[in-house]
């Protein structure tokens, strides 16, 4: 198992692509603390207690709201006192709007910017703590290939998108003395909730006609390499951007 008996954090857990992070995960072994706005999710619960007894592994739900500071540091608090030390950290949660850039106030920029940026900023400060116990840890932010495509009504998510991959590329050589990986993964249009409520049909067509493949991405095939890079199999993967959009 690729991922047996790691520790692992990961963000935006209830979500389309979060669910696939955890479902990879635990079938790969690992033990995971599930980060979530909605800790009284029925579904998900139920979800994560179904994962627990299929793969006999831990799998703990903790609160946590990216627009709220205080929730970043009371889900550390929470894991620190279970467990001393983590070994991979998934950034995944994240929003999208759609605004055309004389249409976005600075108001929403700032928004979009707390959620994706500052924020996981501050997690990532914060959880290091955890990981640089590990001595040879993972972190893996989940971006999108909107930073580099910049497509039309997107200039605050593609911004804070491409924030995000400028900090992965510093912080992989701050901490890579520390033999801790970081990297981050660009999705294209994914099979999610969240893109087809913020992508119309027209726009998923002309996306489609310049992806090779001819589809759009299944989220199992975004987790499957998170969890690579997770792993020690991509022990010399450090600071990449990692686009997955079927060939554009």
């Amino acid at each position: 198992m690729l991922l047996k008996d790691k520790v692992a954090v990961v963000s935006g857990a209830s979500g389309d692509i979060g669910k696939k992070i955890l479902e990879k995960f635990s079938n790969e072994g690992s033990n995971i603390y599930a980060l979530v706005r909605n800790i009284e999710d029925k579904e998900f619960i139920e979800f994560t207690e179904n994962l627990k007894k299929k793969n006999n592994n831990k799998i703990s739900i903790i609160h946590l709201d990216l627009e709220k500071e205080e929730t970043i540091k009371s889900s550390f608090d929470l894991i620190k006192k279970d467990n001393t030390s983590i070994d991979i950290l998934v950034n995944n949660a994240g929003t999208v709007t759609n605004s055309l850039f004389q249409m976005t106030s600075l108001k929403s920029l700032r928004n979009i910017f707390e959620i994706n940026f500052f924020s996981q900023f501050l997690l990532t400060q914060i959880y290091l703590k955890l990981l640089n116990k590990s001595k040879k840890g993972s972190i893996v932010f989940v971006s999108s290939n909107s930073a580099n495509e910049n497509p039309v009504g997107r200039s605050a998510y593609s911004a804070s998108k491409a924030a995000l991959n400028s900090l992965t590329k510093t912080i992989s050589k701050e901490m890579g003395v520390k033999n801790l990986r970081v990297n981050a993964v660009l999705p294209g249009l994914t099979d999610t909730k969240m893109a087809k409520n913020f992508t119309k049909d027209d726009a998923i067509d002309e996306y489609l006609n310049k992806v090779a493949l001819k589809r759009i991405a299944k989220t199992s095939e975004i987790a499957n390499v998170i969890a690579f890079l997770a792993s020690d199999k991509s022990s010399y993967i450090n600071g990449q951007l990692i686009t997955i959009d079927g060939g554009r």
